[in-house]
């Protein structure tokens, strides 16, 4: 079990590091690093303590906010999002912005759910 918190920790901040050439990189960085924080704290056998609830939060909010236009791609007929983003296709950025949100929401999720008990 260790090792999977060290695994999500190195495949977060892969992502936080793809994220620098983003047009929007700071919010995205600090998503994904959260979570690497949140691993971290669990491989040394602390707790992440508020970190997983602001997390949570975040990407609910963002989710949220997005959903509209995630629906709108499954009403298309759920069109390739692995091309490039282009001016004439904003539905690849926004589609792509949700499932990292949702991915972050997962772990994030999973370290509340871990966090003892008050």
């Amino acid at each position: 079990m260790k090792y999977i918190h060290l695994g999500l920790m190195i495949l977060f901040l892969l992502f936080a590091y793809w994220q620098i050439n983003d047009p929007d990189p700071i919010g995205w960085i600090l998503l994904y690093v959260g979570v690497a924080f949140c691993a971290v704290q669990y491989f040394s056998g602390r707790n992440a303590s508020i970190v997983p609830i602001a997390g949570v939060a975040a990407c609910t909010f963002g989710i949220l906010l997005l959903l509209p236009d995630f629906v709108s791609w499954l009403r298309m007929g759920m069109p390739t999002i692995t091309g490039s983003m282009k001016a004439e296709a904003p539905h690849i950025e926004l589609v792509r912005e949700f499932f990292g949100f949702f991915l972050a929401g997962l772990a994030y999720g999973w370290y509340f759910k871990l966090s003892p008990k008050h």
